[in-house]
């Protein structure tokens, strides 16, 4: 639990340290921006940042990078509601009901939930780093790698059954993401699906993939309207209905603490990060809801689980950094970077002999959450008015910054090539009813999911009977199982009945 003397030294810690909260707005900002630039990442943005904390001290330089993680966690969700884009891979979720939203003229509430469940989100993560920062690290080291393997076939699977196509189009989408994910060198050296080019060794580009599939074949579907949002009453940015939507994401704790729980738990599992809790959680509130039919559509709830998780993940992966040394994504690998740079190593002994910094560092975050509700607020009204563009106007213009930021990423003409290909393709799956969506996840969590196969088989000699030692990992089937049993129910009884 909470150390006492080393909570009151944090905060005497933070009062006497200005420098730690002159940074913390600027790196919101950058966040921010970084975030709502498809293609720029949050991890590129806190390593392009990284060298200017070489002459804080440790804790304001911590601070300042936990600062574009924080903003960067929110300023995904903006593309992604207004235009359909995901920001980050981490945003993906975001998208199913946050553009609906914004297609029916509700973007300004949509933004506003976002904002709310994203602050909300991070002080959950943050606040269970608080609890648990001293006792987490022994449960983290028992997942191993086919524990790791049920989780990311788990993030494929809710997303492919969990949907409004049938589960056999569910399952072909995300078996086609993760056939996709397989091109290139394998884990074991192998080399697959490159039809003999050399630009395809390193395999599909993830974050050009996720462009084309969301973005470019949205762009194809607009073409011919005017608009994102048709009428133009409800191409209006009023600040009352960021704050209404601020005010129903809340009016809803119970949602945000689900989402918020699973996004920290998932978050501190080494390698799994926020794009994984950001779809688990969308997918579990989708399957308790009592109207599972109307996500996807527009419904705020699917929102509020999205974005909760996606930056209570953070909380939770700073769990693995603090008590393990370990990296639990890019963006803490940079943080780990930070480490080493001021010369401190993270890990039990760390927390043991530097309690109170640790207690800085959460309470310091914590603070920054409720510094992003009012920098996230001035954000969000300015992104608000992309509603107003026509799209004759908006649709070249994002399709060729598409372009040239996929090229930026791969340094190359495979970039360009992944957005126009998997644009075409995702237009045709939508075109055909196949959830674009479940050919994402299975991209993203494709290749940890092969790696995670080759280690289990390697440990266990091939053997399947390994499983039945792992009682986490039969656990975690035992789950999923029963996660996806009632639509698989009610499928078999609408076929029977038809």
């Amino acid at each position: 639990m909470i150390d006492t003397d080393a909570f009151q030294a944090a905060i005497e810690l933070l009062a006497s340290t200005p420098a730690a909260w002159w940074v913390v707005v600027p790196g919101l900002i950058i966040g921010l921006f970084f975030g709502s630039i498809p293609g720029l990442s949050i991890s590129i943005a806190m390593a392009v940042f990284l060298p200017a904390t070489l002459y804080m001290d440790f804790l304001p330089a911590i601070l300042f990078l936990t600062a574009i993680f924080t903003g960067g966690g929110f300023g995904g969700a903006i593309p992604a509601i207004m235009m359909n884009i995901p920001g980050t891979s981490s945003s993906v979720a975001t998208a199913f009901d946050g553009y609906p939203m914004a297609r029916k003229g509700q973007h300004a509430q949509a933004l506003g939930i976002g904002l709310m469940a994203s602050v909300l989100g991070t002080l959950v993560g943050y606040l269970l780093l608080l609890l648990t920062v001293q006792s987490v690290s022994h449960w983290v080291l028992k997942l191993g790698p086919t524990e790791m393997l049920v989780i990311a076939l788990w993030g494929v699977t809710l997303i492919a059954v969990l949907n409004d196509a049938s589960i056999s189009k569910g399952l072909a989408a995300g078996a086609l993401g993760i056939l996709i994910s397989t091109v290139g060198y394998s884990d074991a050296g192998q080399m697959r699906g490159t039809f003999g080019s050399m630009y395809l060794l390193d395999g599909i580009p993830a974050i050009p993939a996720l462009i084309g599939f969301f973005a470019a074949s949205e762009l194809f579907n607009l073409v011919g309207k005017n608009y994102i949002v048709d009428a133009q009453e409800n191409r209006v940015v009023r600040f009352r209905s960021i704050l209404e939507g601020m005010g129903f994401a809340a009016s809803r704790p119970l949602q945000v603490l689900r989402g918020g729980g699973m996004g920290a738990v998932i978050g501190a599992i080494p390698g799994v990060g926020a794009s994984i809790a950001n779809l688990a959680a969308y997918a579990t509130a989708k399957k308790q809801s009592k109207e599972p039919e109307s996500f996807g559509k527009g419904h705020p709830s699917g929102l509020i689980a999205a974005e909760s998780a996606n930056s209570s993940s953070e909380g939770g992966s700073m769990i693995t950094l603090l008590a393990l040394g370990l990296p639990g994504g890019a963006g803490t690998a940079v943080l780990l970077s930070a480490f080493a740079l001021h010369n401190v190593t993270g890990g039990p002994r760390f927390i043991r002999e530097n309690t109170d910094i640790v207690y800085a560092l959460i309470l310091g975050n914590m603070a920054q959450a409720a510094l992003l509700l009012v920098v996230g607020l001035g954000f969000i009204f300015l992104a608000g008015y992309i509603v107003k563009i026509s799209l004759k106007f908006m649709i070249p213009v994002v399709m060729v910054l598409s372009v040239a930021g996929s090229y930026t990423i791969t340094g190359n003409m495979v970039g360009p090539i992944t957005v126009v290909v998997t644009g075409i393709l995702g237009w045709l799956m939508r075109l055909y009813g196949f959830p674009v969506a479940a050919t994402v996840v299975g991209l993203l969590v494709g290749s940890m999911a092969e790696g995670e196969l080759v280690r289990s088989m390697q440990i266990s000699g091939g053997s399947l009977g390994f499983i039945l030692e792992r009682p986490i990992t039969l656990i975690f089937l035992a789950l999923l199982l029963l996660s996806i049993l009632p639509r698989i129910v009610g499928s078999v009884s609408k076929w029977k009945k038809s």
